[in-house]
């Protein structure tokens, strides 16, 4: 009998029935909470510490590379496995594009892998919802669609590919698609032995399961049955474990995932405890993709020096030239009225109040008239969440702006394009390509703060989820539309939300390849309603210096000497950055905290030269201008 857990266990699953016979005893094990959620998720739970033990892709284990798998219990298959397939109209030979499924990262990088290996090549892969896999299938694209919808779809289409079969027919080898896993130290014996408990009683009870699951889905129960005794596999024996070892190192060697060690509860190996942080450090100036246990380690143990010399050697391997990029464009905050309520924010104002605003077309054409006249190419357009204005708003403004100004429109703020679509009542694409087609050219990456809902939920209750802000850049990233990515951080968090933010956006760069640099800053705490962590020049420059070395997908840092200073941004030229934002007309939300740094053209030029770097004009895409263009 197994002991009482001294602890409870909080526990993320999937929530496709291959997983029903892994939770089976778990349901009433005392000590133990089960929630359940899509792949991705899971992982997200574990790595936010929202979860003990996750049930998670083994992606996700690579990428993150500090958990340990519960020994001898898997999602695994021996041949086809029925519910992670690509679905095509033509042979896969024919095919240009494939939909993925972005749900479950191995599923795609399994995909990746088998279509190079097939095609000597790779198709064009693009993310939609699960919702609308099946839609975007037609005479040139196919799709990755993966469980419970997966097995019902089989007879839909001509040409189905079990990616389960195409991995054994290629390597000979199981697959495994997910395992217990949990962060070091997490679970005892007596944990791993409840969880390995429920397997058991969950495959004796595989017929009931099947008949329940059959009875609530209009399924046969001996489809369901064959499904949960044939198709898939539970025991993570040595062969599973050759197999996974095997597509952790094909999808590390591709690029597809960072190179992991497999470690198991009861083990003695703490992370990486045999690699110093000099060997990190070089590793990461190499360009090798450093994980998140690894980023998270730099950043608690590496001197600030040696950290900043590593990101300077980055940088200069990304940027040879010497050059130090800046652009001419202008903040324009449209209106200050916004109903989130941030506890970071001194600018806004809350609808009805007598100091909120909307400004006219006259008040912005007039700004924009300056920035044309000081050679400016691009209006940075954002404001706060106004329930007044609608999408038809922004479509007359932005066509407005370019039948009367040769300027690009930098506009909206995810959060901002969130509030467009609730107001609306329309999708997200709907919203992105409206705008798109009435000239917005590109979205800037504001209202990210730190992308860990626990903590992004103390800084502003009523914000964007962490998953919803990305979507809106995944959505734009989908209809061509280039973005920056950022980060807030100083209110106390650690370092493992600092990395976890960073990691979501390498991860959204992996699939869409869409961001051109990433800006961070510290919380600016005055007149506002939140007290400051760290947010000194030391904590600035090794935050921006470990974001050169973890955003190894992510071409260009800028430097923020609107926040800290023109000092301190030339400072951080050495510690990873090779761009100094913008010409600073105006700020109006930093300032609001107590900030006030501006900068004109020749003074930021001199500023540059003084570093020891060539001033380079550029445009949002980061190609080089001359001047006058």
């Amino acid at each position: 009998m197994t002991a009482p857990l001294t602890s409870p266990v909080r526990a993320a699953a999937v929530v496709y029935l291959n997983s029903e016979p892994i939770l089976h005893g778990l349901y009433n094990a005392p000590g133990f909470e089960v929630s359940r959620t899509v792949p991705s998720d899971c992982a997200r739970k574990l790595l936010e510490n929202e979860a003990d033990v996750g049930l998670i892709p083994v992606a996700a284990y690579a990428t993150h590379g500090l958990y340990e798998i519960v020994p001898g219990i898997a999602i695994a298959a021996r041949g086809p496995v029925g519910s992670v397939c690509v679905f095509s109209r033509v042979p896969i030979e024919d095919v240009q594009a494939v939909a993925l499924d972005g749900s479950s990262r191995t599923s795609a990088v399994l995909a990746r892998l088998w279509l190079r290996h097939r095609l000597s090549t790779e198709p064009r892969l693009f993310q939609v919802d699960a919702a609308d896999l099946t839609a975007a299938i037609d005479d040139r694209t196919a799709a990755l669609v993966i469980g419970d919808q997966a097995r019902t779809i089989h007879d839909d289409y001509p040409y189905v590919y079990d990616l389960a079969e195409e991995w054994q027919t290629w390597t000979g080898l199981p697959f495994v698609f997910a395992v217990w896993a949990a962060r070091p130290g997490t679970l005892d014996a007596n944990a791993v032995q409840v969880l390995q408990d429920s397997l058991a009683q969950g495959l004796a009870a595989r017929g009931d399961i099947a008949q329940r699951y059959a009875d609530a889905h209009g399924e046969s129960k001996e489809a369901v049955e064959r499904y949960l005794h044939d198709q898939i596999r539970y025991d993570l024996g040595p062969a599973e474990i050759t197999g996974l070892q095997h597509f952790l190192q094909l999808a590390a060697e591709q690029g597809l995932l960072p190179a992991c060690e497999l470690r198991f509860v009861g083990e003695t190996n703490d992370i990486e405890v045999s690699v110093s942080v000099d060997d990190l450090l070089a590793k990461g100036a190499r360009g090798e993709r450093l994980t998140v246990a690894e980023a998270i380690r730099i950043d608690q143990e590496a001197p600030l020096l040696e950290l900043g010399m590593a990101a300077d050697l980055r940088r200069q391997a990304l940027h040879p030239d010497g050059d130090v990029t800046y652009i001419i464009e202008r903040n324009i905050n449209y209106t200050n009225v916004c109903n989130v309520y941030c506890r970071f924010c001194a600018f806004y104002r809350a609808p009805g109040h007598v100091d909120g605003y909307i400004l006219t077309k006259e008040q912005i054409g007039e700004k924009i008239a300056e920035l044309v006249a000081a050679d400016g190419i691009q209006v940075l357009l954002q404001g706060g969440l106004n329930p007044e204005l609608g999408i038809e708003y922004y479509e007359d403004l932005f066509r407005w702006i370019k039948a009367n100004y040769p300027i690009k429109l930098h506009a909206l703020s995810p959060d901002e394009i969130h509030h467009i679509r609730k107001v609306s009542n329309i999708s997200l694409l709907e919203v992105l390509t409206r705008l798109r087609d009435a000239g917005m050219d590109s979205l800037p990456g504001g209202g990210a703060e730190l992308l860990v809902d626990g903590t992004r939920k103390m800084m502003a209750g009523l914000k964007t989820k962490s998953e919803e802000w990305l979507d809106v850049m995944r959505t734009a990233h989908r209809i061509g539309m280039r973005t920056t990515c950022t980060m807030m951080f100083g209110v106390g968090e650690g370092s493992d939300v600092r990395v976890g933010h960073l990691n979501k956006l390498r991860e959204l760069q992996d699939q869409t390849g869409g961001f051109t640099a990433f800006i961070c800053w510290t919380f600016q705490d005055q007149n506002t309603k939140m007290t400051r962590g760290d947010t000194s020049a030391h904590a600035y420059l090794r935050t921006q210096a470990l974001a050169r070395l973890f955003l190894d997908n992510i071409p260009n840092i800028q430097s923020s000497w609107v926040t800290m200073g023109p000092g301190i941004g030339q400072t951080a030229l050495y510690f990873g950055a090779n761009d100094f934002g913008q010409i600073m007309f105006e700020e109006n939300v930093v300032s609001a905290a107590g900030t006030t740094f501006h900068m004109d053209e020749a003074a930021m030029q001199q500023h540059i030269r003084a570093a020891g770097f060539t001033p380079m004009r550029r445009n949002m895409r980061y190609e080089r201008l001359p001047v006058g263009v």
